[in-house]
């Protein structure tokens, strides 16, 4: 393996077998190898690479009751060229530390975590290369995590840690583009607050608490919550997978980032493309009760979201207050399906990275 920093302990047999590639799903299964990197004695210790495998804790550990928890994820993708393109990973780093520090995590500088988290990732992918999956649309998620691993019931910061990087190969989050997904409005549950609370950060309380508003949506037939704000229950704020972007009289309406949403890479990179294609962003807070006018008056176009694990997903219907708000442009709309073509185009390769968001990795023959 060329470029290798950490020390390896390789499997001795491959599980690689288990995966069906043509329907992998998400997060079903887990590559080979993990990196592993502990934290104690009030210093990050040794880092390696090791056969992916249960984790032993305690009961009494810290991350199971007082939740020091945090994670990120972003992808890697197959190019016909052989090349493996991880998807702005320096972003999710960033935002990593971020949560870290929310949650008085003793993370390394960002400058230093960046770096790590980089290499580990091109060192797993090197290994595990054959995981990666080669169809479009599907690809290998990496999954950062960080976890309070002292056992101790007193309520305060723990003082060991555990740093892991994992890989999965995963399919399409929502299987089909051509229709849609249907969000409900949730106006009682609040996902995070909306000043001084751990919306930005990525961590498992914030998802803790979207799971019962999500089952309920299920049940109702939607796919996925449409979060408001905590104060009132009248600003749209972010859907449980993804950012959320309206166009509205031909401009594109998102939701400010405040402390309550949390920061998305591909949120970032939809705003981008946006502004090279001088189609006219606002960034501001947008009533639920603007939506509906917008949909009344006929100027609401179109809806999508934004999310690593969505890409860019068209927003078919909203369901609000007992009534189904049906977006009027069949899914996708012109400029959801522009935006999801450019930026699976650049992840896989096939457009030009005019802003250098890919670390490209070759892969072995």
């Amino acid at each position: 393996m060329q470029h290798s920093r950490f020390p390896l302990t390789p499997v001795t047999q491959t599980r690689l077998g288990q995966v069906d590639f043509d329907n992998p799903g998400f997060g079903k299964i887990f590559g080979d190898h993990m990196f592993s990197m502990v934290y104690e004695d009030g210093a990050w210790g040794k880092a390696e690479i090791i056969p992916y495998q249960a984790l032993a804790i305690e009961p009494g550990v810290a991350m199971l009751h007082y939740g020091q928890t945090v994670f990120d994820g972003y992808k890697a993708f197959r190019g016909e060229d052989g090349q493996a393109r991880i998807f702005r990973p320096e972003r999710n780093a960033a935002r990593l530390h971020d949560s870290c520090q929310r949650l008085c995590i003793p993370i390394m500088p960002v400058d230093e975590l960046t770096e790590i988290m980089i290499q580990a990732t091109r060192e797993l992918i090197e290994l595990d290369h054959a995981w990666i999956p080669s169809q479009w649309g599907h690809s290998l998620y990496v999954r950062p995590l960080v976890i309070g691993t002292e056992a101790t019931l007193e309520v305060r910061a723990a003082n060991r840690y555990h740093f892991l990087i994992m890989t999965s190969p995963v399919g399409s989050y929502f299987t089909d583009l051509q229709n849609g997904v249907s969000l409900r409005v949730e106006d009682r549950f609040t996902r995070a607050a909306s000043i001084g609370g751990l919306g930005a950060a990525k961590t498992a309380a914030n998802y803790a608490a979207s799971l019962l508003p999500g089952a309920q949506s299920k049940e109702q037939g939607f796919d996925q919550v449409l979060w408001l704000d905590s104060n009132e229950h009248r600003y749209v704020e972010e859907v449980g997978a993804m950012n959320i972007f309206f166009k509205i009289a031909g401009r594109v309406v998102t939701p400010p980032l405040g402390g309550s949403i949390l920061p998305g890479v591909v949120r970032d990179s939809a705003l981008t493309l946006l502004r090279d294609w001088d189609i006219p962003v606002e960034e501001r807070r947008l009533g639920i009760d603007e939506v509906i006018e917008a949909f009344a008056s006929g100027e609401l176009e179109e809806v999508f979201g934004a999310g690593t694990a969505a890409v860019i997903c068209p927003v078919a219907s909203i369901g609000y207050r007992d009534e189904l708000y049906r977006i009027a442009s069949a899914p996708p709309g012109e400029l959801t399906l522009r935006l999801y073509n450019e930026l699976t185009g650049i992840q896989y390769g096939k457009i030009e990275d005019r802003h250098h968001w890919n670390q490209c990795v070759t892969l072995p023959a």
